[in-house]
């Protein structure tokens, strides 16, 4: 009814009109090599406005999230949590400045109709670039620097009586969260790390998962920070030439966008992307 998986037919999205960003904070190991203070405002928005066309352009219903209040960091709409075909689930930021943005979500997503299947809380935090579809009941999520143990297994407790199986993949908090490392691009294809976890990697080819591998840097050039869109298609950046030239060879068809202004806030295109609807195929 909402998202099937990680890979079939994008329908429709929710995505957040930046605002305020040069009073974002250096949140990220990327955003700490900028002044933020002087990024490009035209250029961030001419940026979001590309990405938004090249989703309607490709047949994908976009919502957008426009709020008056200052919430900088909400342009990376996927992270305040994680959608599944039953409803979604509310993560619970670790930075202050980001939580805020969590009110704005939770009213935006009853507007759209989504149920709320559970939320996390207390001491637990979880963010939604952390969450991964492996296949329709398979659920892998990433503890790096901004979901922890107690989120997990919340997360866990709300999905588990829903018939989804749930793994942890731990990796160095620098990364920033899973979808930085680690990006499923087709039903069996999937882009990342070339040093993932020995059990997520072997997790991957119990379930026949092909990994298209690269080098750390690629982590913080928003290599891996890619969106499925399904039928083998996937957007990514125009300028991960190495990883879209590997995802062609694989028959991938991949659409890219220009964003650079964006990028220095920490977050990619996935980063940008909350999925409201995916078909299963």
């Amino acid at each position: 009814m909402f998202v099937a998986n990680g890979t079939g037919r994008l329908k429709k999205v929710l995505l957040s009109k930046p605002n305020h960003v040069h009073q974002a904070e250096q949140i990220n190991e990327i955003s700490k090599n900028w002044n933020l203070q002087h990024i490009d405002e035209g250029r961030v928005q001419k940026e979001f406005q590309d990405l938004h066309a090249l989703y309607e352009s490709l047949g994908i219903s976009v919502e957008l999230m426009e709020k008056d209040e200052i919430l900088p960091h909400a342009v990376f709409a996927r992270d305040f949590g994680g959608c599944v075909n039953e409803g979604y689930i509310l993560g619970k930021f670790k930075n202050g400045i980001r939580l805020p943005e969590t009110a704005a979500y939770e009213e935006k997503m009853a507007e759209l109709g989504v149920p709320l299947l559970g939320e996390v809380s207390g001491t637990g935090v979880f963010e939604g670039g952390d969450f991964a579809f492996l296949d329709e009941r398979t659920v892998a999520i990433g503890m790096l620097d901004r979901t922890n143990a107690e989120g997990f297994g919340q997360i866990t407790d709300i999905l588990k009586p829903l018939g989804y199986e749930v793994h942890s993949v731990e990796m160095d908090p620098r990364y920033l969260h899973l979808d930085m490392c680690f990006n499923l691009v087709a039903p069996k294809v999937a882009i990342g790390y070339a040093d993932l976890p020995d059990t997520f990697v072997a997790l991957l080819k119990k379930m026949e998962i092909e990994l298209i591998t690269d080098d750390e840097p690629a982590i913080f050039r928003h290599g891996y920070n890619v969106q499925a869109i399904g039928r083998d298609e996937v957007i990514s950046l125009v300028q991960n030439r190495g990883i879209n030239k590997k995802m062609r060879k694989k028959g991938l068809t991949v659409h890219e966008v220009e964003l650079t202004e964006l990028l220095k806030l920490g977050g990619g295109i996935h980063c940008m992307t909350f999925p409201l609807r995916r078909l299963n195929a």
